[in-house]
């Protein structure tokens, strides 16, 4: 069974002023399998953004759908959705929505405090998590005081910490230089062979060619999709290149 199941997502915004509706998601329709590893692409205005807030469970679609772990997100109370964000979602922002009055450590644990974990717990699971992602002499600092590429290890760890069902990844790479960059989608790659499900929006290319599939949006629908399958990432790099510049120049795609 899909881990994510998207159906016939509709998303219509209707502005402030003048009543005047826009239609950000028309009939997006996808799935996700336990332990994939999938990247979002499209254009400005493509209903990235609105797909993936709806997917966190942060926006309600117009209709249609999203079932995670077959239980409808739709279905949870409005009480109930922060613990559930909680619980079953881990979140990386691009820019890192650290907190600097908080140490790296607290920051990372912080989704545990808010779960009522007992703080020998919180510990067990810190260790191992800060020693795999290289961030173990650093718990004690606060953000003002690591570089980019080390927050977002940082932020990587307190998504992680909660061992939930997927990872949803927004524009990670963003504020990375292309060293912190690399070692980050290096990182990603290396909890996804471990069995994490995750899934990227990006605008990056080279981000995406990371992944094993990579969707395509187009005027707020699932417009292409490209596997990965044996290709390098030099290869799938020029792949999602060449159909980037189809879709900004309005072409068609094919199978």
């Amino acid at each position: 069974m899909p881990l994510l199941e998207v159906s016939h997502l509709q998303k219509i915004y209707t502005t402030r002023f003048g009543g005047n509706q826009v239609e950000a998601l028309k009939n997006v329709n996808f799935s996700v399998e336990p332990g994939e590893y999938v990247a979002i692409m499209g254009e400005s205005g493509s209903g990235k953004t609105t797909l993936l807030n709806i997917l966190a469970a942060l926006d309600r679609p117009t209709s249609g759908e999203v079932l995670l772990n077959g239980r409808a997100l739709s279905d949870i109370r409005e009480k109930d959705m922060a613990a559930f964000r909680r619980t079953h979602l881990g979140f990386v922002f691009q820019d890192f929505n650290l907190l600097d009055t908080f140490s790296l450590k607290d920051n990372i644990l912080l989704p545990l405090v808010l779960a009522g974990r007992e703080y020998p717990e919180m510990e067990r699971a810190l260790r191992p998590l800060a020693q795999r992602l290289e961030i173990e002499p650093l718990l004690e600092k606060f953000p003002y005081e690591v570089s980019g590429g080390q927050k977002q290890r940082c932020a990587v760890a307190r998504a992680l910490i909660t061992a939930p069902q997927i990872v949803l990844a927004d524009e990670p790479t963003g504020a990375l230089d292309s060293r912190a960059a690399d070692q980050l989608l290096d990182l990603f790659g290396q909890i996804n062979a471990g069995g994490q499900t995750i899934l990227m929006v990006t605008h990056s290319v080279k981000a995406a060619s990371h992944a094993r599939r990579v969707l395509f949006l187009r005027d707020g629908e699932v417009y292409h999709q490209l596997y990965r399958g044996e290709n390098t990432q030099e290869v799938q790099f020029g792949r999602i290149s060449d159909t980037l510049t189809v879709l900004a120049q309005g072409g068609e795609l094919h199978a």
